[in-house]
């Protein structure tokens, strides 16, 4: 499709209070999932946030790497288990996870951005105190080492930010005081965690819908804005079910706490971060 200059110019001129609006502001992006396994989504998504870094917002990049891990797991013969939408981490689990999610995928994010004209700092929860948990239980299950945050310091964060890095966050996080074990913590939690602690004025979780759907069989009863105190009705009439429920979950207590603005927007779309921020458009499911 060829683009009129008028149309390029049309969405300049569309941009520039938003670029004004956000100027200066936090933003936590969390990426994760099935389109990051998908190197042109991802190369979009890493272009997006060099061009918002370079226009003066502060993004914070909050990513997972579940199918990373889980071939990792399968390779050493390790079959995954899930309970309850959330992986069990034992000790040899823990290990991957750490060798995968901080070392191979975060440092392949942060070779992308630097490869493509911005600079960004690696980062996991352990480095600074970012992030401290204890263990999580869930409804009673007993999930091994996997956190629950108990606490947040992102003086690491604003440093980086300050100095001009993208930072690029994995989800692990130490043991409180005395505990010397490491924790696996949910990338949307931590990035909710995080947002609420730099006071951030947008919550964005990419994911591989295109939001919250009330027909999932059709895009076009797209929800695109929902007050947080929808959600139990939601929940209980079956539109909101399964992995949604805590995306949305996170979302509800950043608003509830503070942050401006929570987003799911549809990872898969090339440059959805560039068209939800910068357009009269916008994209996806907000709430308020």
């Amino acid at each position: 499709m060829n683009i009129t200059d008028n149309v390029r110019a049309d969405f300049l001129i569309q941009a520039l209070p938003y670029i004004k609006k956000y100027l200066g502001k936090v933003i936590i992006v969390k990426f994760g999932g099935a389109a990051m396994v998908n190197e042109g989504v991802k190369m979009a998504v890493m272009q997006d946030l060099i061009l918002l870094s370079q226009i003066g917002v502060k993004v914070v990049l909050v990513h997972g790497g579940g199918p990373e891990i889980d071939a990792t797991l399968r390779k050493l013969g390790k079959e995954p288990v899930f309970i309850k939408g959330l992986r069990y981490t034992d000790e040899e689990t823990m290990d991957v996870v750490q060798m995968v999610l901080a070392g191979t995928v975060n440092k392949d994010i942060v070779g992308i951005i630097q490869k493509n004209g911005g600079k960004a700092t690696g980062l996991c929860g352990i480095d600074g105190g970012l992030f401290t948990a204890k263990r999580l239980i869930k409804d009673g299950a007993d999930l091994g080492l996997v956190g629950d945050i108990t606490d947040v310091d992102p003086s690491i964060i604003e440093n980086a930010l300050r100095d001009g890095f993208i930072p690029v966050v994995a989800t692990i996080a130490a043991g409180r005081g005395d505990d010397e074990k490491y924790y696996n913590v949910n990338a949307d939690t931590a990035a909710a965690a995080l947002a609420l602690a730099m006071k951030a004025e947008k919550l964005i979780l990419l994911t591989d819908v295109p939001g919250i759907l009330r027909n999932v069989a059709d895009e076009g009863t797209l929800i695109t804005e929902m007050h947080r105190s929808e959600l139990p009705a939601l929940i209980t009439g079956g539109i909101v079910s399964k992995g949604m429920i805590p995306k949305l979950e996170c979302c509800v207590t950043a608003v509830e706490n503070g942050v401006k603005s929570a987003h799911i927007l549809d990872g898969r779309v090339p440059h959805a971060l560039l068209v939800e921020l910068l357009s009269d458009k916008g994209m996806g499911t907000m709430i308020v």
